[in-house]
């Protein structure tokens, strides 16, 4: 791992787009928050989220647990390959935080990191949804992204701060070395019938409820 730093900062609001009755599914009415403008200057963070940011489906989207979606910029000349797509900027993927030097090999659960004067703690991997493959036009993008597990991940922001981008990320604690976000990503969707597994991942007490409420449906109903 090496020094992490802050590439770009991007926040949106909830956009209405297509039109009821389009013959082509792409095309059809929808919501999602999932379009990014990159951020000039400095912005405020809070257990709300960023500044200026907000989510459209408030039932799986944000909250104390994601108050902060994070990307890894190490991922995108790969993705600009595989997908074919220019331009195909920091953003892309609907995150809020996109960083050079880290990656989910690099990030922990529950690990707390300093930036800017806050401090935000990493909840959980990023389950990307069919927004993602709709904003692209790219049906089987979703689970591309699933399948590479470059998902990124959340953040939640337990003291606020205002940051920019060019901040480094400083570690200040990291109580979980085992649970990388690779290795969680590894067990909801690669080791599904893992119970031991999932049960130690279930266990952690800085994951977010919804992945701790997730796993712990999944171990109760049997396995796969």
């Amino acid at each position: 791992m090496g020094q992490a730093s802050l590439a770009s900062v991007q926040i949106g609001k909830p956009q209405s787009l297509g039109s009821d009755g389009a013959t082509d599914p792409f095309d059809a009415a929808w919501t999602s928050g999932i379009f990014k403008n990159t951020v000039a200057g400095s912005v405020r963070i809070s257990s709300a989220g960023v500044e200026g940011d907000a989510q459209a489906d408030l039932a799986v989207h944000g909250g104390p647990d994601k108050a902060i979606c994070a990307y890894s910029a190490n991922h995108y000349p790969g993705w600009r390959r595989t997908l074919g797509l220019t331009p195909f900027e920091h953003g892309a993927f609907g995150e809020n935080f996109t960083i050079g030097g880290l990656t989910e090999d690099d990030v922990c659960i529950g690990d707390t990191w300093e930036i800017g004067g806050a401090l935000i703690q990493v909840s959980q991997p990023r389950q990307p949804c069919w927004k993602l493959a709709r904003k692209w036009r790219i049906k089987t993008l979703t689970d591309l992204v699933v399948k590479s597990g470059q998902t990124g991940w959340y953040f939640r922001v337990l003291q606020e701060g205002v940051v920019s981008a060019g901040m480094t990320f400083t570690l200040v604690d990291r109580p979980n070395p085992r649970w990388t976000i690779s290795a969680a990503n590894n067990v909801m969707h690669h080791s599904k019938a893992d119970r031991e597994a999932a049960a130690a991942l279930a266990a952690v007490p800085l994951l977010s409820a919804s992945w701790h409420e997730s796993l712990t449906r999944r171990i109760g109903s049997g396995f796969p």
